[in-house]
């Protein structure tokens, strides 16, 4: 199995647990060969960062309870998919990332300067985000 690093080469911290994220749903960007998709980026999502995931086909707000997803509001914190981050940040829209959270699998879709430009404590008011 792989160690389960961050980005930073310490040991991966959780993202979120409300609601609870991950592809395990276990609160962390943990990550394994069955997780194809890379779900691997802890993101604190803003209101741009779902509009574009949304306009791209990844909806992201509307809740899916078939497959165990809320949906999400902006402030929240959510292990997204590699790939679809750098599609966001491409288009001028990355949502701010945790680097203690974010596995180090990350690294290989995203350089580590271009998370770094994005990385972000969780404010206390997370509707500042909106």
């Amino acid at each position: 199995m792989e160690s389960e690093l961050n980005v930073l080469g310490g040991a991966l911290e959780e993202c979120g647990t409300d609601p609870l994220t991950g592809f395990f749903r276990d609160g962390c960007c943990s990550t394994g060969p069955e997780d194809i998709g890379s779900h691997t980026v802890c993101a604190v999502v803003t209101t741009e960062f779902l509009a574009h995931q949304k306009s791209v086909g990844n909806d992201l707000s509307t809740p899916r309870p078939e497959l165990s997803f809320p949906g999400l509001n902006p402030g929240d914190r959510w292990c997204v998919v590699a790939v679809r981050w750098l599609q966001s940040y491409h288009a001028g829209a990355p949502a701010p990332v945790v680097l203690a959270s974010t596995h180090a699998r990350a690294l290989e879709t995203i350089p580590l300067s271009v998370l770094r430009e994005h990385a972000v404590d969780v404010p206390a008011d997370p509707s500042s985000l909106g």
